[in-house]
């Protein structure tokens, strides 16, 4: 008889030698969907990612949430290229959700590894989790990840849909496959035969699935790397395109809220019987708190403007949640208490800093801070839903698809497979289309509309109240330098909430686990050189719900970071570029967008004051983030009223291979733009756990008369492409702080920026 023991050690053994095996297999393919495409009459699909038509249209299909960003005319372009489409031709579809279609990149760019770090544990964790997304991940559009995940995938799907259609070719021509070529749409053989792809679709699908398809190389490319216009640049000039707030399902109703003025409060009980009273009103619920959300009372009505009246008429009372008494002084008390009694897990350290800083000859200390910010995109939350026989219908803006499904399809109590979601444009995104909240309340909504669709809008007002905020954070610093001005020592630690549990709590209802990098992403994982460093993050629980918003933790990390070497720099009486330049003698590819910056913005050479006669002055600053370095110098100046001008900002960026100039050139711009609005005007403030802000006159944007010449230059790589979305925002910030400290002497440790 075998004894229970040896069974046990068996199955372990076993369980353990299953679970290495599945470890070292690649990961699983990104070519084919689970269940077939659809296709329209003369439409075949080659793969998961393209349909070929009869009047030989390419349709990529589209994984990707296009929120302004370019992302779809990027990702088309590198599929045309390995497909040899005519770009004329090239069409998209929002892809179903599938798992060939979830984002691998940007979880994996989420471990807490430093970019120097090329340990066989950083890349085992980066495989074994590549793996896992690729079956249990989500299809997302965020982190800056959307071409560098699908980078390979379009490649090659591209690649493999060309053997088939040249193989369909050489097996009808009667000759072989290695003289047939495809170009613009067609393919070519040298005896002058000629088909289209859409003569050869057909068969092309009939054909034996190729094995490892061949990627061009770099100097055949005719789409990757020229400035291609944007795909859909044309709907939107015309009016055609489509956004979230534009769908129009027949017999639409429209819904209204009435929310709890604090975040995460909810409804303890109300009175509709005015509402219901008033005209084209159908129904009034209660709606819970869902995925984080704050609790409302809401109004189904035949048109907006009646929700929107018979909102104003319910009565609630209101249970204002744990957050009811929290304040933005109270939280800014309690994040310098955590920096006073601890110092936090430690996300990076080298050397001894304490026995060097010990040995310095100066030390430095600073605290630095900043606070809560919402997204603020200029499309509103809203959402669209439809429940009827069981089943339900979505139209929404969602950079989550499939979550904002299972939040449809939880929110009524039924299957998934019950709900289809139409993946519209959107109109700004900044990471406030990662919650699913305004998708569950819709569907709830939607429950009591007796099978019509509705439309429920939030105002201006709920958008920016009822947002996931940036989270604040504070951080202190400390350094050290020697008698000659050199620096030896670098202590940095921060305390502030943390997102990605939250996340995990509200999207999955799982416990957070280990490290989240997001708290301290753009102070530890940099270039920079330090001889002796620990860098780490004290992480605090509030009642307020933080999310994603534009460059995550480097939006505050970087002003923090970039600032202090500045203070350094300026201590050690270094010039500031040729101080950060001693600290990057091992990192050659952030040295030459460092220099860059600064020679094309012309460092070191005397400014002319501006058309009032106040003078300017230039700042830089240098970060790394989404695997793309940015170095920014501005130059500002400070008028007799002490209102800060910035008048011109250079912007270098290597971000790998460069898909489309104009894209990376509108998105650093539309960077800049962004974190000049926090950097000068950007604050939430809360009192009783109520926001303060409500609208743009008090959570003002920058104004087309405020916005600097801002001059992108985009270096040359070789290395595959990294993220663009996000990279520009950091170093804006520190950028302008650091040009205001040359001009007036005051050193600002603090956002918004405001001079005393």
């Amino acid at each position: 008889m075998v004894k229970r023991r040896t069974v046990l050690l068996g199955g372990a053994a076993t369980a353990g030698a299953l679970v290495i095996g599945w470890g070292v297999l690649p990961p699983r393919q990104r070519l084919h969907t689970a269940q077939p495409l659809p296709q329209a009459p003369g439409q075949v699909a080659l793969n998961g990612w393209l349909k070929v038509g009869a009047d030989n249209t390419v349709t990529v299909m589209m994984a990707k949430s296009e929120m302004g960003q370019g992302t779809h005319t990027g990702l088309a372009a590198i599929l045309a290229e390995e497909l040899d489409a005519d770009w004329a031709q090239v069409r998209l579809e929002m892809a179903p959700i599938d798992d060939i279609y979830n984002n691998l990149a940007t979880v994996v760019d989420g471990l807490p590894f430093h970019p120097d770090n090329d340990g066989s544990i950083k890349a085992v964790a980066g495989w074994l989790t590549a793996k896992t997304m690729r079956e249990v991940g989500v299809m997302m559009t965020g982190g800056s990840s959307s071409i560098k995940d699908l980078w390979l995938p379009m490649r090659e799907a591209g690649a493999h849909a060309r053997t088939l259609l040249v193989s369909a070719a050489a097996a009808q021509w009667k000759v072989p496959a290695a003289e047939c070529q495809a170009s613009a749409g067609t393919v070519q053989h040298p005896s002058g035969l000629r088909a289209s792809f859409g003569e050869l679709a057909a068969l092309a699908a009939q054909q034996p699935l190729p094995g490892k398809a061949v990627l061009k190389e770099p100097a055949a490319f005719k789409l990757i790397g020229k400035p291609l216009p944007r795909i859909e640049a044309a709907a939107k000039l015309h009016g055609t395109a489509v956004f979230g707030i534009d769908a129009q399902p027949p017999g639409l109703l429209h819904a209204s809220l009435a929310m709890c003025p604090t975040r995460g409060g909810q409804v303890a009980r109300f009175d509709g019987a005015a509402a219901l009273k008033l005209p084209g009103v159908k129904k009034v619920l209660a709606v819970a708190p869902y995925h984080g959300g704050t609790g409302a009372v809401a109004v189904i009505a035949d048109t907006p403007w009646h929700a929107k009246k018979a909102a104003a008429a319910v009565t609630v009372e209101w249970d204002h949640g744990p957050a009811a008494t929290l304040s933005s002084t109270a939280v800014m008390a309690q994040l310098a208490q955590a920096l006073d009694r601890a110092q936090g897990f430690g996300y990076h350290s080298t050397g001894d800093v304490d026995a060097a800083m010990q040995g310095a000859s100066t030390t430095l200390t600073a605290d630095y801070r900043a606070p809560y910010l919402a997204h603020a995109a200029l499309e509103p939350i809203n959402c669209t839903a439809q429940f009827k026989d069981g089943a339900a219908t979505v139209w929404t803006s969602t950079q989550v698809p499939g979550l904002a499904r299972r939040a449809a399809a939880k929110a009524l109590g039924i299957d998934e497979g019950k709900v289809t979601v139409h993946q519209l444009l959107l109109g700004g995104g900044f990471g406030r289309r990662l919650e699913v909240d305004y998708v569950a309340q819709a569907a709830a909504i939607a429950q009591a509309a007796d099978g019509a669709p509705v439309q429920t809008l939030w105002s201006r007002e709920q958008d920016l109240q009822h947002d996931f905020f940036r989270p604040a954070c504070m951080a202190r610093f400390k350094a050290g330098l020697d008698a000659q001005g050199q620096l030896v020592a670098w202590h940095n630690w921060s305390a502030g909430q943390a997102i990605v549990p939250q996340v995990l709590s509200r999207m999955f209802g799982l416990p957070g686990a280990g490290p989240d990098k997001t708290t301290s992403e753009g102070a530890f994982d940099q270039p920079y050189e330090w001889p002796h460093a620990r860098i780490a993050h004290e992480t605090i629980d509030l009642p307020l719900p933080v999310g994603f918003w534009r460059s995550v933790g480097h939006s505050h990390q970087a002003f923090f970071k970039e600032s202090f070497v500045d203070e350094v720099a300026h201590a050690a009486r270094q010039d500031p570029v040729a101080f950060r330049a001693a600290l990057l003698k091992k990192h050659p590819r952030h040295l030459r967008v460092l220099k860059t910056a600064a020679e094309l913005a012309g460092w070191g050479q005397p400014l002319a004051a501006d058309a009032t006669g106040a003078k300017r002055a230039r700042g830089v600053a240098l970060h790394q983030s989404f695997g793309s370095i940015v170095a920014q110098v501005a130059e500002v100046s400070v008028g007799a009223d002490k209102a800060l001008r910035v008048h011109r900002v250079v912007c270098v960026i290597d971000c790998g291979a460069a898909i489309n100039p104009n894209l990376i050139t509108q998105q650093m711009e539309s960077a800049v733009v962004f974190g000049l609005t926090a950097a000068l005007h950007g604050e939430v403030t809360l009192q009783n756990g109520q926001v303060q802000q409500s609208n743009l006159h008090d959570y003002p944007l920058l104004r087309m008369a405020d916005c600097p010449q801002i001059e992108t230059h985009i270096l040359p790589s070789a290395e595959p492409p990294e993220g663009v979305g996000e990279p520009g925002v950091p170093p804006i910030a520190p950028a302008v702080a650091n040009a205001l400290f040359a001009l007036t002497g005051q050193r600002l440790r603090a956002l918004p920026l405001t001079l005393a």
